[in-house]
């Protein structure tokens, strides 16, 4: 029975799981099926490729505490 989560992905990541998604299914909304795929072990270098590769994108802390007052905003609203 699937299950409702949340993660919190590094942009990076999130970006390579997009496309992925698109060049799989044609659309960024089937990344939980990518992402189950790649758990279950039928990707499994595949990710960890994306979590290991070389990170493009440099965040400071000021950056990083902002987004994570956003969000706690947006789940509170909830």
């Amino acid at each position: 029975m699937p299950r409702r989560t949340t993660i919190i992905l590094e942009e990076d990541v999130y970006e390579m799981l997009v496309r992925e998604s698109i060049k799989r299914y044609g659309t960024a909304r089937a990344l939980s099926k990518v992402l189950n795929e790649i758990l279950r072990g039928k990707r499994y270098e595949e990710l960890l490729h994306l979590l290991s590769s070389e990170k493009t994108l440099e965040i400071s802390q000021e950056e990083f505490e902002n987004f994570r007052r956003k969000l706690s905003r947006r789940f509170e609203e909830r």
